[in-house]
This record gives structure tokens, sequence and C-alpha cells, in this order.
């Protein structure tokens, strides 16, 4: 395998950061400005606001709001070298990685490639349910719903036409709680301006999550003011209530009931991809891997991992951190401190999370947050979830036009974002492919 291209070298150290989320993204900046050489690598040239992608869904924000461009972020950053491409395979032995693109060679190695949905091993659900876990998904959710309702217009058999216009969302966590929430607001505010010849007493919203309670990571009563907010807004909420197949069409539940619609959104799980070199060394439960009080891998030198991928047991968290931005955050910024300090020769510093609380927004005025030492809910707790939101976007014009969206949004209770955007069947890819084919035939004649 060849080496990757125009990555100088230049004597000095290098750190290969694999993944360009919350935590990566953080590493890499905070880097930027030191002696080593940093190079990003991610299968995607930009970094996504994963908070916001049910806004991208329920057309509340054009995904170039949550989306910003890595390559733009490092434009005056010499020491800093972007490429977009997917890891293969580590080899810890020589300090070396293997990517779509070619090898590299490394002196620190920090991944942070998060976590993917978890079907839980169901190939019917992974077939025709609708993840959230990309921009590209919550674009594809968005066109399922309006292409739905399209259809469902064409539909005199009332049955048939509530199939298309009921959607179904699987776990009770944020992504699941804020997307019912949208979805409600839109049947009651939105859909019904769109579509007045639709009877939208036959749409319903359902969220379903297997455990008892809604947003496990958070307060009882947390829990039980978003349940009370959802039902509020329509929202059908069953708890203890898990999936146990799906046919694209039918909903089956372990306890026998059965619901149906076209549009079954999955939420209920995460799993980290597997690492060739790592994962057999020290992955753990759900794919994890297992890192010291350093961010150190468990039994490996010189590789780390952050975020999402890693757990660490420590105090309260024997079972890991939760998998939420703000751990990955924290961890990058005290790994940074402690890469900076092994180039001064100086010792490295244990990490411990802080918790610093956690939100969810159900619909207009209406959220909840549990903070240290305090806990809102409604009004207030929607406008503190709604300014750290906003501040946390990267790009200042990426939060004047989010806020802008908002503002508008909130007043007219509407956005002109609805627009069905699909491929067509064949492109243009597909043509000259296949006209390069027909002249290779004619020469071979």
């Amino acid at each position: 395998m060849e080496k990757i291209k125009h990555i100088p070298e230049n004597g000095k150290k290098r750190v290969v950061i694999i993944g360009g989320g919350f935590a990566g993204l953080k590493l890499a900046r905070q880097l930027a400005n030191t002696a080593y050489q940093i190079v990003l690598i991610d299968r995607n040239n930009f970094h996504q606001f994963q908070p916001l992608f049910y806004q991208v869904a329920t057309s509340g924000l054009e995904p170039s709001s949550i989306a910003f461009p890595l390559r733009k972020i490092f434009q005056k950053r010499q020491n800093v070298h972007f490429r977009m491409a997917d890891l293969l395979e580590v080899n810890t032995n020589i300090q070396e990685i293997y990517t779509s693109l070619g090898k590299l060679k490394y002196d620190h190695l920090v991944l942070a490639t998060g976590v993917d949905t978890n079907y839980f091993g169901n190939k019917n659900i992974e077939q025709f349910a609708i993840p959230m876990k990309s921009v590209s998904e919550a674009i594809f959710l968005r066109n399922s719903i309006l292409r739905n309702y399209e259809k469902a217009l064409n539909e005199s058999d009332p049955e048939k036409a509530a199939n298309y216009m009921n959607i179904v969302l699987v776990g009770g966590g944020p992504t699941g709680v804020e997307l019912a929430g949208a979805l409600a607001e839109m049947k009651s505010e939105i859909l019904p301006k769109d579509y007045p010849e639709l009877d939208f007493s036959l749409m319903n919203v359902y969220l379903f999550e297997a455990s008892g309670r809604l947003l496990n990571g958070m307060s009882d009563i947390a829990s039980e003011k978003a349940e009370a907010y959802l039902k509020k807004l329509g929202v059908i909420v069953k708890t203890e209530a898990r999936v146990a197949d799906y046919d694209g069409l039918a909903i089956k539940l372990d306890s026998g009931e059965e619901f149906h619609s076209y549009t079954l959104v999955w939420a209920a799980g995460v799993i980290a991809n597997p690492i060739k070199g790592i994962s057999e060394i020290a992955a753990s439960r759900g794919g994890r891997i297992r890192v010291d009080l350093f961010n150190k891998v468990s039994g490996v030198n010189h590789v780390y991992a952050i975020g999402d991928l890693a757990i660490q047991k420590e105090g309260d968290f024997q079972n890991g951190h939760p998998q939420v931005a703000q751990v990955g955050l924290q961890q990058a910024s005290h790994l940074s401190k402690n890469l900076k300090n092994y180039l001064l020769n100086k010792s490295m510093k244990p990490f411990h999370y802080k918790d610093r609380g956690s939100m969810a927004t159900i619909g207009k005025n209406l959220a909840v947050a549990d903070l240290p030492g305090m806990k809102m809910q409604g009004f207030f707790a929607w406008l503190l979830w709604l300014f750290v939101h906003l501040m946390s976007i990267v790009g200042v014009k990426n939060r004047f036009f989010i806020l802008i969206n908002w503002v508008w949004n909130y007043f007219t209770s509407d956005q002109s974002l609805r627009v069905l955007i699909r491929p067509k069947k064949r492109s243009f890819t597909d043509r000259a492919s296949e006209k390069h084919q027909e002249i290779k035939k004619i020469n071979l004649n």
C-alpha cells in the first residue's frame, strides 16, 4: 500500500486523529497551534452538529446550517492536514494506519470515530427502518415523510392513507423525544396547511421505549415532564414497548401488539464499529474501546480513544461515561493538554469527567434541563437549550442563519424548507459508464 500523498515528513511529531466529530474536531483545533503535525481523517469533509439532526429531518433547518467544511476550519493552519478517507486497520507494532487512501505513520493516534446505529441483530429493522446518525440520514427522513404524504393524497381508503401518515419513533432518548415533539408540532401547525385535503385525525405520532421511562440519562422529574409534554402535544407514548420486528409496514411489539406505518425511525441504541488492530485487543460492551485514566487504549502504546467510542471506568461511572457530546469535548480538551505536556517531557494528568448537566427540548417553549444543583422545565429550560446549542454551532454564519430560522419559525410556525429533493434513478455517471461499456464492446468486435 502506498503512502498517503502530500503529507510532509518534516521532523515534527505527528498526531493522527480519526474522526471529525465533537471530540476529534476539538482536539485538532486545540493542537493546531502547537509543534505537532496534525493529520485529521474523516469519511466526510465536514463536521456535523448531531443534536440538530431532528430539525433538518422536520424541515426546520437547512442541512448546510449544521454542517461545516473541515478544510475551511483549518485554512490558516499549515501544520494541520485533512484527508477524507476510511480507516481500515491500525498496526500498533510499527505505529502505522491503513486507510482507503493509503498508509500513514503516526507518533500518537487518537480514535474519535464515534458510534453507529445498533439494530441488535434484527436484519428486518436494519433494512426498513430509518436511522438518525448523520445529516444524510436526516435528509432521507425528511424526504420519506414528504414523499409519503404525497402518496397519502392518492389513497381513497382511510386506513391506507393512515399508514402513510403515521410516524413511529423507537427509542426514548433525546433524539426520539425531540423528534417526536417536532413531528407533533408539524402535525398541528404545518402539515394541515400543506395538505388541506388530508384528514389529520388519521395521523398518529408514536414513541416506543423499551424501558419503563423516557430520557433514562436524566432525572425522574425530567422524564415525567418530557412524557407529559409529549402527550400534551398529541404524541402516543408507550414505555416498556420493545419492537420485535418491522417489515416496512407492520411494526410488531414483544407484547403482540401491532401498528402500521411506512415510516419508522430507529433511535433505540448505538454500537461502535470495529477497528481492525484495536478492537481485538481493547473492545468492550457495545464495541466501545477500553481506555485508562489518561484516555490511552488498554494494551497498546501511543493510541488514545475519546468521545462515544471510549469507555473509561471511574467513580460513579463504572459502566463508562454517558455517550454525550460534553464527555467527548472534555476528553479532547484534557488530552490536548496531556499531549502538550508530552512535548515538554512533563507527566500526564488523569481525566475526570465533570457532569455539567443535560437538556432535551420537546417543543416550542417546552424543554427539560438537569443542571448541577438545579432542575428546570418549561420556557426557561427551552431558552437555555436554544442558547447552549446556538453557541455550540461551528461558524458565525451558521449561528446567524440558525437564529434567523428559529425566530422566523417561532413567530410564523412555518418555513419554506419542505422541499423533496431526490436523485434521479440513473445518474450521469451511470449513463457514462454504460456508454463506455458499449464503446468497449464495439472495439472488441
